[in-house]
């Protein structure tokens, strides 16, 4: 590591530290911690992707009290078909929702609405829908200038890039990459998945995680013209055969990356050089106790604002995993299992403040909030539970007014 590097990944460390210590006193949106309002919150918003296949109405906006837990419904957002997978913008001025079908305006794609968020409500209004160049898109996230979103597109196996406009509204792609190949796990492995795509915090790299191939994918990202070039360093790293990555996050101070593996059920940590965007394996673990013998995939995994835990869910086990991470290395040592309060729990959300843990249990139609204790990582059950239809993925932002 260089000492920009260093200087850099401390910097980031204090400045993490310093989020999880304001409690409610300061609250970044999730996923942007860079920009922090200026809010004394008592409460946060969360909107909530549903599958309307399954029941959903559409996009629910929730208030979350950060004193009790409870979770209040604000308003839902009609009309727009599996919003399975929501993302803001880094100036929360619009709402981003993949729209996770097989077909779009008679071809084999699915799409990406956007919409623009009411300042005094949070309400949303829609602008318009894009094609995303590939059936049943399952993962959205904004670039840092807000000029582009990148989607992953689950059964067509690729990665594309679209434009933001002015008004916040898409153009049509700008870039799509399509990956190949199989692994061994015939019924789920046929061909590539792409099932997730994230930027690095500095907005140069782009990582993908194709379940169909047991990859993540590593792309330079040009922020001017939306382009994603393989990386030449390291155009993708492999993972054990049949494991089916899923999705992939960075800790807070960016030197560690892990990936969830749907299929094995277990999680890998990686060590990363910025500089590069290369990833190198350190270890991977289970997500499920020893004695577990019954069905089970992975879903979702999130670190904790300060750095210290990682969480995990498992759908079957119907559990978030536990995990303190090594300062040090990035290394994992299990702690323990929560039951989720729900069955399947798909995607999950810890609080700003580091706080509470939240749940979007699927087939059991509810999110479920849970107590964080920020010294041990326990997670206890607040009681406080919202039934939403076939909830899918939860986005928490600071208030608007």
């Amino acid at each position: 590591m260089t000492a920009d590097e260093r200087a850099n990944e401390a910097a980031t460390r204090r400045r993490f530290l310093k989020i999880a210590g304001m409690g409610a006193a300061g609250l970044a949106m999730s996923g942007a911690a860079d920009a922090l309002p200026p809010v004394a919150a008592r409460e946060l918003l969360i909107y909530v992707g549903t599958y309307t296949s399954g029941g959903g109405e559409g996009i629910y906006l929730y208030r979350f009290d950060l004193k009790t837990g409870a979770l209040i419904h604000a308003g839902t957002t009609r009309g727009v078909v599996n919003p399975s997978y929501l993302t803001l913008d880094r100036r929360r001025r619009f709402l981003y929702a993949v729209n996770e079908v097989e077909e779009f305006e008679g071809a084999r794609s699915g799409a990406v609405s956007a919409f623009a968020i009411d300042q005094a409500t949070g309400g949303l209004r829609f602008l318009n829908q894009r094609a995303s160049k590939g059936g049943a898109p399952c993962y959205v996230t904004a670039d840092n200038a807000g000029r582009f979103i990148l989607v992953a597109n689950y059964v067509g196996g690729n990665v594309a890039v679209l434009p933001v406009l002015k008004d916040g509204s898409l153009g049509d792609a700008v870039d799509v990459k399509q990956d190949s190949g199989s692994g061994p796990n015939r019924e789920r492995q046929e061909g590539p998945h792409a099932h997730s795509v994230v930027l690095d915090r500095a907005g140069r790299f782009a990582y993908s995680c194709d379940l169909g191939t047991d990859r993540v994918m590593s792309y330079r990202f040009d922020a001017r013209t939306g382009r994603l070039t393989p990386n030449a360093e390291q155009p993708f790293v492999a993972l054990k055969p049949g494991a089916g990555p899923r999705h992939i996050i960075f800790h807070p101070v960016g030197r560690f990356v892990y990936v969830m593996n749907e299929l094995d059920s277990t999680v890998t940590a990686f060590t990363r050089d910025g500089a590069k965007g290369m990833l190198r394996e350190s270890e991977t673990v289970s997500t499920l106790p020893a004695n577990f013998a019954g069905a089970n995939t992975g879903a979702d995994l999130h670190v904790t604002p300060d750095g210290r835990f990682l969480f995990c869910s498992n759908r079957g086990h119907d559990s978030i995993a536990s995990f303190r991470v090594d300062a040090r290395t990035g290394g994992l040592r299990p702690l323990g299992h929560t039951h989720t309060g729900g069955k399947t729990p798909r995607n999950f959300a810890v609080d700003p403040t580091g706080r509470f843990l939240l749940v979007a249990n699927q087939k059991s139609d509810n999110v479920v909030t849970f107590r964080l204790d920020p010294a041990t990582g326990s997670l206890e059950p607040t009681g406080q539970t919202a039934a939403i239809p076939s909830p899918v993925c939860l986005k928490l932002t600071a208030p608007f007014s």
